[in-house]
């Protein structure tokens, strides 16, 4: 499955999520939530997730590297400060918090299912790969990093 590995940019891959979710919530029952609060919480998760994505991004452009997913050989410094002291993926982790929300904003925490599956592509299909290539760049740095921060959160 090699041929998936770093070929689809993450935020197509959460926006077709967000899109599944919101195509297969008319079959499946939604929770009755006023939509005041409902749509306080969606926005006040998506904030969330938008800071998260913010803040990986801000420190790439901080520490001048690339902020390409799909060419993660062309690393040219590891960030290890800022939001990555918390999570080694803050801007994938942002685009799941951001789903989140959307599936508050849907009413129907069942869609939560399509997060745990964008999860697991992107470890699988992203993630994973990135983690070779920075391995390969960076070694006993990248091994040190690995160990005292952990993936998601």
């Amino acid at each position: 499955m090699r041929v998936l590995e770093t070929k689809i940019p993450p935020p197509l891959v959460a926006l077709i999520t967000g899109l599944s979710m919101w195509l297969s919530n008319d079959y499946i029952g939604s929770v009755s939530v006023p939509e005041d609060y409902r749509v306080m919480l969606a926005v006040a998760v998506a904030l969330l997730g938008v800071s998260c994505d913010l803040g990986g991004l801000i420190s790439f452009r901080i520490g001048k590297t690339t902020v390409n997913p799909l060419r993660p050989e062309t690393s040219s410094k590891l960030i290890i400060t800022g939001i990555y002291k918390i999570t080694r993926n803050p801007m994938y982790l942002g685009m799941a918090i951001i789903l989140t929300g959307w599936a508050v904003y849907l009413s129907n925490l069942i869609l939560l299912v399509w997060v745990v599956v964008f999860i697991a592509y992107i470890t699988r299909f992203q993630i994973q790969p990135e983690e070779r290539a920075l391995d390969k760049l960076f070694g006993e740095e990248f091994a040190s990093y690995k160990q005292s921060v952990r993936r998601w959160l």
